[in-house]
Formats: C-alpha cells, structure tokens, sequence
C-alpha cells in the first residue's frame, strides 16, 4: 500500500511539473487536466486505504473510551460491522458503476477506457474491507482493554512537550 501511494504521489508530481513545464513553453498537454485529476482521485483513494490499514482515519476515541469496557466493545463491533457494510455496498456499486461505463473512453485520451480509471472505486473498497479485517483483532482488544489511543491528542502533547522551553520551564 505504501509502495502504491509513493509511486502515485511521484507519478502525480511527475505530471504537474510536467504540465506546467508545458504551459509555460505555451506547448500545453491536451490530457493533463484531465490525468492529473484522475491521478488525484486514485492517490486519495489509495491513501485512504492505507490510513484504515494503520488505523489513521476518523474516529472518536475520546467518546468510546468513556464508555465502559463492555459497552466499547459492542460499540465496536457494531462500529466495524457498518464499516463493513458501507465498503461492501461501494464495492457493489462500483462494480455495477464499471458495468455502466463499458465502451466509454477518457475525452482528452480515447484509447483510455473510464473502466480503467474508475476500477479504484472497488478496488480501494476491497482493500479498505481487507484493511478493517486485519486491524480488527487489534481494535478489539483495544476495546476489551485500557481503550484506544487518540492520535491527535498524542500528536498535540508530543508537540507541546517538543516546544516546552529547554530550561525545564513550565508548560501552562
């Protein structure tokens, strides 16, 4: 997954530069808006794949963790199981979406089919599904345990620690 975002975020750089270098000779790319566009969608996607797999999307830590250890794991279960079914139906639908576009081709490159280009709506949704499963025994047992680690929170009290004053000075 890390290997699949680098290469798109290189190869999306690697465009804009080279669609400006081409603007700017007055030389301009007929396909660059719409790539580049593309190539965002893709490397959203994909990254967010690899957030759910390192367990960096959205939560609510705070709010779970409030509740008791019985109640926080059935509220994950639940948590999990709808997101769950949302990959599940994006999937589907993604599916049913590719369907709908056989035969349709990229304006600006018509030897480029939208299957092609759309295929990261199901594809993400299965790894997004395959990110959850593999997390699940470990946010379980978060759940069942002390409770979840809040990210942000960690972040922001590292950063004040990093910016306290060196002296040993008082963080107010």
């Amino acid at each position: 997954m890390e290997v699949i975002a680098a290469a798109l975020m290189a190869a999306l750089t690697g465009i804009i530069v080279l669609g400006f270098v081409f603007r700017a000779i007055d030389l301009s790319l007929v396909w660059y808006d719409e790539i580049a566009s593309i190539g965002l969608c893709w490397l959203t996607y994909y990254g967010s794949a690899l957030a759910a797999l390192r367990g960096a999307h959205i939560g609510f830590p705070g709010i779970v963790n409030a509740f008791p250890p019985s109640l926080r794991v059935a509220s994950t279960i639940v948590a999990e199981i709808i997101v769950l079914a949302f990959f599940v139906i994006l999937t589907v639908t993604g599916l049913e979406v590719l369907d709908i576009l056989q035969g349709s081709t990229l304006v600006s490159l018509p030897n480029v089919s939208l299957v092609v280009t759309q295929s990261v709506i199901p594809i993400t949704a299965v790894l997004f599904i395959i990110a959850e499963l593999i997390r699940f025994p470990e946010v379980l047992a978060a759940a069942r345990g002390a409770g979840f680690e809040d990210h942000e929170l960690k972040e922001a009290l590292e950063t004040v620690h990093e910016s306290a004053p060196a002296a040993g000075g008082n963080v107010r």
